[in-house]
This record gives C-alpha cells, sequence and structure tokens, in this order.
C-alpha cells in the first residue's frame, strides 16, 4: 500500500507532551495517528467522545465571577456540602 504524507498543525507544547507520551506507549506519533485513522475509518466515527467541559458552562462561570466579587468585597463564602451538592446537582 503506497505512503502519503500528512501535515498536521498543533500548539509546540501539545506536541511535546504528546511524544512524551508515545515515549512511554513506546511508540511514535506516526503509529498514534495511524491508529486514530484506522479505528475511526473502521467505525465510522471519532473513537472517543468529544464533549465540553461542564466547568465552563455559563451557569458555572456566573457562580465564580459572584464568587471572586465576594471575595474581592471582603465576604467569604462559606458553603455546607449539602449546599455544594445542590448546586452541583443544578
Amino acid at each position: 500500500m503506497a505512503q502519503v504524507l500528512v501535515n498536521v498543525r498543533m500548539d509546540e507544547v501539545l506536541k511535546k507532551d504528546m511524544e512524551k507520551t508515545c515515549q512511554e506507549l513506546g511508540i511514535n506519533m506516526t503509529t498514534a495517528f495511524t491508529i486514530f485513522a484506522k479505528k475511526m475509518s473502521r467505525e465510522k466515527r471519532i473513537p472517543f467522545e468529544v464533549s465540553v467541559d461542564p466547568f465552563y458552562s455559563e451557569c458555572n462561570m456566573a457562580r465564580i465571577k459572584e464568587s471572586i466579587a465576594q471575595l474581592n468585597e471582603g465576604r467569604t463564602v462559606t458553603k455546607t456540602m449539602e449546599e455544594l451538592e445542590a448546586l452541583a446537582g443544578a
């Protein structure tokens, strides 16, 4: 089977982290991308879940900004475990 060259642009730090992880696994980046491509081609989908981190949700960011404002105003933010669990469920 003929080989082709595929170029990928990514952040330099991400590349170094990936190279380190690949080295720990005993493979190189080409092998890692080939594994990804074969699995994606076989399954006809991205082979892992792609989702938005709930930490950055609009609701959570509003809570964080409110907490920061309270801290800046010198008010301490005190919550019981039950209150925190209720917030997590909201």
